[in-house]
């Protein structure tokens, strides 16, 4: 016998509608470019957000158009991220640390017809605009100052009535898009759908992963263009968690500053936010009342062991990291503790919480060797591989799908990783950075999390070089904290503790910084470039 159920769309529209009848007084913080706060609410801002809607279609927005924004994280861009999904069209995030010849490619193959910016990156705008599809460019603060021809985002939406957010939406139509960093070749596009954004919604919310409570106030210093911002704002709008957004101030001054003021209970940034926040604790410990920070959430990077047990052994803070990628929405797994792991020492609970963690609901997640799928003992190297509801099934206009996604809805990583017994997953290399030397693996995160136990690192970054021997060889490059030192000798005979002998690297070599790649991440190819003939004999 089969039941009859309503078909309830699962869209953007629903989640704002029960934001607005549950939680329309929760509210909505900003810090602005001159560091004053501004202060709202979830039903301001979607009330807000339908005028946007409003002006978009008096603009000529129609359903399925891209609608660009370049901008801060902030309550505009909130209001963005509700108006225009649900209207029909496409919310398209671009990456304000891109190049402008990126930006054009990427706004040309997406189509934009609109550009929401801030104020302080239309000169970017400028710079790419003449290569694109852009019709309109409507400027976030832009007052009175507002370039000939362009809208000011204030005077726009004032001006317009308000269009009621779509309650007729198809819940597999397109609602945003991301694009890739592009390390390895051109960006690639992710739509993500209605639906798929509400499932990746509620994911994050359940009560089993305490990612977002409704008590919570959530901090996405994470950027909105970086993956919806891990979709921390349709979270939060969904279980009613409260928002502070920290603008374009991302010292750890001001990050640190605004969580006592507001009382945020989840940080959420990239391993290299949260570095720089532990150095400036460890220099005044006693400056900032974190009382109510219940964890920190931290992603897009392995975050080193000894991070995790600085934060909780000195602040009493708790780290807990996620793994995920574009293509996954982004957040697929969480290193929260099991059950089973409850009454473990503090040491096994370190290294869990060091882990990439298990897979949220309806994540799969499975690991393919040279002899297939692997088993979950965690020592068995292979390529990661997901599949769920909310992650992609091919890139948006790309070749390239064929290459990263199977037929039976798995999708290729490019991480290489083991899985334990309980379903932890170990994100040991990207495939690309993993060292292979003769004929084994090495993997350069577990070299870098190693070497940073040493005190006088501050930061560490492992690449595997060209041998005449060995085929790829690791040199490790070392950033000391300020007024320490140590030594290669000293580094080799840490490794050596928990490493075999081939996988210590062949050299140290100390720098003044890590390059990093737009979103935050170790550029490896950029090391691996100006490091490429390191072992190569001299007459190569």
């Amino acid at each position: 016998m089969h039941g009859l159920m309503m078909d309830f769309q699962l869209t953007i529209p629903a989640i704002a509608r029960r934001a607005e009848q549950l939680y329309a007084g929760r509210s909505v913080v900003s810090r602005l470019p001159d560091k004053r706060i501004h202060r709202t609410t979830f039903g301001e801002t979607l009330q807000r957000a339908r005028r946007l809607s409003g002006a978009l279609r008096e603009l000529g927005v129609r359903p399925d158009d891209r609608v660009a924004t370049l901008c801060w994280n902030h309550h505009q861009h909130l209001e963005a991220y509700f108006g225009i999904p649900s209207m029909g069209a496409v919310l398209h995030t671009l990456n304000i640390r891109l190049h402008a010849d990126e930006l054009a490619y990427i706004a040309a193959h997406a189509a934009d017809k609109v550009v929401i910016v801030d104020r302080s990156l239309l000169p970017l705008v400028e710079r790419f605009r003449d290569r694109t599809a852009i019709e309109h460019v409507i400027v976030v603060g832009g007052g009175a100052d507002t370039p000939p021809g362009m809208h000011d985002y204030e005077t726009l939406i004032n001006a317009a009535a308000e269009l009621p957010f779509s309650e007729t939406l198809d819940e597999r139509q397109a609602a945003a898009l991301c694009y890739t960093s592009g390390t390895t070749g051109r960006p690639k596009g992710v739509l993500y759908t209605h639906r798929s954004t509400v499932m990746h919604s509620l994911g994050c919310a359940m009560w089993d992963q305490e990612l977002v409570r409704e008590r919570d106030v959530i901090m996405p210093i994470v950027p909105m263009f970086h993956a919806n911002a891990w979709g921390y704002p349709y979270t939060c709008m969904l279980v009613g968690a409260g928002l502070a957004f920290p603008g374009p101030h991302l010292d750890p001054e001001s990050v640190l500053s605004l969580i006592a003021g507001e009382r945020v209970s989840v940080g959420a940034g990239v391993p290299t936010v949260w570095h720089a926040v532990l150095q400036a604790l460890d220099a005044q410990p006693h400056t900032y009342d974190l009382s109510t920070v219940r964890v920190l959430m931290s992603g897009g990077a392995s975050v080193p062991e000894v991070m995790i047990r600085a934060f909780k052994e000195r602040h009493g803070i708790d780290m807990v990291q996620g793994w995920g990628m574009t293509e996954t929405s982004p957040v697929a797994t969480l290193a929260r503790l099991a059950a089973a792991l409850e009454a473990a020492d503090m040491d096994t609970k370190y290294r869990v919480a060091a882990k990439a963690g298990r897979p949220l609901v309806f994540i799969e997640t499975r690991v393919r060797s040279a002899d297939g799928i692997a088993p979950w003992d965690d020592e068995t190297m292979g390529e990661l591989e997901v599949r769920g509801p909310w992650v992609s099934s091919a890139y948006y206009d790309s070749p390239e799908s064929a290459d990263r996604f199977t037929d039976d809805g798995w999708f290729r990583t490019g991480d290489i990783a083991t899985i334990d017994a309980r379903g932890y997953v170990t994100i040991r290399d990207r495939e690309k950075d993993v060292i292979k030397s003769g004929g084994e693996w090495i993997s350069s995160v577990a070299l870098e999390n190693a070497l940073m136990k040493h005190p006088a690192v501050s930061e560490a970054a492992v690449v595997g070089l060209r041998h005449p021997t060995w085929d790829e060889r690791p040199l490790a490059l070392v950033v000391r904290r300020p007024g320490m030192d140590c030594t290669p000798d000293e580094l080799a005979a840490l490794l050596a503790c928990d490493f075999q002998k081939f996988w210590i690297p062949n050299a140290f070599e100390f720098i003044e910084a890590i390059p990093r790649t737009s979103v935050g991440k170790v550029h490896k190819l950029a090391l691996r470039n100006q490091y490429r003939e390191y072992f190569m004999p001299l007459n190569s």
